[in-house]
């Protein structure tokens, strides 16, 4: 704990956030809310208006992500864009990005996992095959010839 005095001269204690491990919380290491700036906060209809911004700003990028995906460009990249500025003032927001991040993670540990990798590469291979039996089948039965032009027998 710090002490000091303030303008009235009255002792004012100062009370750090630690860790359980007793080292200081760092900044970066924030719980959940709103990360908007202090005096916007401590203004009501400002902060309104900021999370207001935000949302519409966090709306606009991810509705272009999701026109995106059809699209050539980086859909979900912008998506998740848009999740991580709502998620600078939406708890909710917060969360869902928490929860993706942590499934991505869990995906990409998986992923390289030499047994998942070896079932990949085996039913990749497995689909190649029936693709290309069934390629030549059509081939052998119809010829290099497209469906439409196909006359009853």
């Amino acid at each position: 704990m710090n002490t000091g005095s303030d303008e009235s001269g009255e002792a004012v204690v100062a009370v750090e956030r630690s860790k359980p491990g007793g080292a200081a919380e760092e900044p970066q290491d924030q719980g959940l809310g709103s990360r908007a700036p202090e005096f916007v906060k401590a203004r009501r209809m400002l902060h309104l208006s900021w999370q207001v911004g935000v949302f519409v700003i966090g709306l606009a990028v991810v509705v272009a992500g999701i026109i995106m995906l059809p699209l050539p460009g980086p859909g979900w990249v912008v998506i998740f864009g848009g999740m991580a500025i709502w998620a600078t003032e939406f708890v909710w927001a917060q969360l869902v990005l928490r929860w993706t991040k942590r499934k991505v993670t869990e995906a990409a540990q998986r992923a390289l996992d030499p047994k998942v990798r070896r079932r990949n590469i085996t039913l990749t291979a497995i689909g190649l095959v029936i693709i290309g039996v069934l390629m030549g089948v059509y081939l052998w039965k119809f010829g290099i010839e497209m469906p439409w032009k196909i006359k009853d027998q």
